[in-house]
């Protein structure tokens, strides 16, 4: 196992420094973003051509690769034309003359090592392997609650920026009445469910480190913390809208 882990990380890295070779021509950072879910995709389709497949590796396969290309696709629909994200722009003009060298580390390397860490219930699950059994189906069903979230999310936030009349508003309709930030809550259930339909195949209690990884970063380092920051100096009522609204799990507004 811990060859194809091992094989894993490299290959993921290897396609990270690519994509930072492609970063250096374009001159735009941000374009990582967009192999964010494309990264996972290939981290669990070359772990199922070195397993024994069996159903629950296919259905892992499969979970991963839906959501990963829904992702991709809308990132990549969404920025795409855009000028350089304003965080990587930041960096840009704080590390001025290092920054191509320096972002091939902090930015691209860095999110080749956390997607793989994520990644490590999804490795281990397909190559142990299994039948699908209620425990992987309750993951599912979780999975599919989180990827419904996070595409309707979407979905209502690329409508109300579509209308000139909301430019400068809080989105505060649909399901970002009840949270601040579906699009997050839902990545966080389709990382738990995806661990919870990987412990069919035998839990191994290391691959915990995962979903907490991803639950850590949507909620304190790259999602709801560093959003937060720039959306209150950028939107009209958007102090109201933190007093009213849940910051991330849904509830009723206050």
């Amino acid at each position: 196992m811990s060859s194809v882990l091992i094989g894993n990380l490299l290959a993921i890295a290897v396609m990270h420094a690519l994509v930072w070779l492609w970063s250096l021509r374009r001159r735009d950072v941000s374009i990582v973003d967009l192999f964010w879910g494309i990264g996972f995709i290939v981290i669990g389709w070359r772990t199922l051509t070195v397993s024994d497949a069996s159903p629950l590796s296919y259905l892992l396969v499969t979970m991963v690769t839906i959501w990963g290309v829904r992702l991709s696709g809308y990132l990549t629909w969404r920025n795409w034309g855009k000028q350089e994200d304003p965080r990587y722009a930041r960096m840009r003009e704080r590390w001025g003359k290092w920054f191509p060298v320096t972002s091939l580390g902090v930015v691209f390397l860095l999110q080749a090592l956390l997607s793989w860490i994520v990644a490590l219930p999804l490795q281990t699950g397909i190559l142990l392997g299994g039948k699908i059994g209620s425990i992987a189906v309750v993951g599912v069903m979780l999975w599919l609650v989180g990827l419904a979230f996070e595409s309707v999310g979407d979905y209502q936030l690329a409508s109300f920026k579509a209308d000139p009349a909301n430019r400068g508003q809080v989105m505060n309709r649909g399901l970002w009445r009840y949270t601040r930030h579906p699009n997050y809550f839902g990545d966080f259930l389709v990382w738990w469910g995806i661990y919870l339909a990987t412990t069919q195949a035998g839990f191994v209690w290391w691959t915990v480190i995962g979903p907490l990884v991803m639950s850590v970063l949507l909620l304190r380092i790259s999602g709801v913390t560093l959003l937060e920051s720039s959306l209150k100096s950028r939107l009209d009522g958007y102090e109201a809208y933190v007093q009213r609204t849940n910051a991330f799990f849904p509830w009723s507004p206050q």
